[in-house]
């Protein structure tokens, strides 16, 4: 798995996959949809499910060993020395509504034994993983956002790169809002001040796109007081690929963490939500 070639065939393959997924996107995006699971700020669609199927069909006709976590469940061992990530359909809320902004995100993870524990997270091991190779399709756009570590990130083939602003008052800075309650009242009052620092805030409810956005030079920054793990593998290595800073870090619950995305010159600029 370490060699060049295989991450390429990884990368091939997870592509492949998630256009997949993206065309099944394209057919259903105005149709009603049914759900399996509705609160008050998510929508778990049956097509989630099925295309998370769909993902793992074609990945395990290159890699039949390695396992898969994803938001719709894992098969294999979670906890595997290689472990793909995916979210199948990511910014779920915005496709059952219509709106053509979300994605598929596929990651490729390997343990990596000596790096440190994360404290209080449910997923004692989820910081001991590095992405080899990450993947996010925007069906609606036909972008496809590749990326092996080591190499540069591309959009449709061609190389991209981050930002080169400096200053938060030119800056275009996505936020994101968990689920919860509690880390909705913690996220206003930052969005709030934020506001009034930067030339533009954005929402746009796909956190995959909010990363490779980073990473294509679009958004500057992209935050977020607590995500999970699917919707960050790829872009989070898309981003560092393309020149930019993932900065995340565990938080308790199920692969659940917070996360700083940027250009590598705001970080000092932005916090994220308690």
């Amino acid at each position: 798995m370490e060699a060049g070639m295989e991450l390429r065939k990884a990368q091939n393959l997870a592509g492949e996959a998630a256009r997949s997924v993206g065309a099944l996107m394209r057919l259903h995006l105005r149709s009603s949809k049914s759900a399996h699971t509705v609160t008050q700020h998510d929508i778990k669609l049956n097509l989630d499910v099925r295309s998370q199927k769909l993902i793992e069909k074609k990945l395990r006709t290159g890699f039949p060993e390695v396992a898969v976590l994803g938001e719709e469940g894992v098969t294999g061992a979670a906890e595997a020395e290689y472990r793909w990530v995916v979210d199948p359909i990511d910014g779920t809320v915005n496709f059952a509504y219509g709106i053509p902004h979300a994605c598929v995100s596929i990651a490729l993870q390997r343990r990596e034994r000596h790096l440190p524990r994360a404290t209080g997270a449910r997923d004692q091991n989820a910081d001991e993983y590095q992405s080899l190779v990450g993947v996010v399709y925007d069906p609606f756009c036909d972008e496809l956002w590749t990326a092996i570590r080591g190499l540069r990130a591309q959009l449709n083939g061609q190389a991209i790169h981050v930002s080169r602003r400096r200053q938060l008052k030119e800056a275009i800075v996505s936020i994101g809002f968990a689920k919860s309650r509690e880390s909705i009242k913690a996220t206003l009052p930052y969005f709030n001040e934020l506001v009034y620092r930067v030339r533009k805030v954005r929402t746009m409810g796909a956190a995959a796109l909010g990363l490779v956005y980073v990473a294509t030079g679009r958004f500057d920054a992209y935050i977020e007081g607590g995500i999970r793990l699917w919707d960050i593998a790829a872009g989070g290595l898309i981003l560092e690929c393309a020149g930019g800073e993932f900065w995340h870090l565990p938080i308790p619950g199920d692969y659940a963490y917070r996360v700083i995305a940027n250009n590598g010159l705001l970080r000092r600029k932005l916090r994220v939500p308690d």
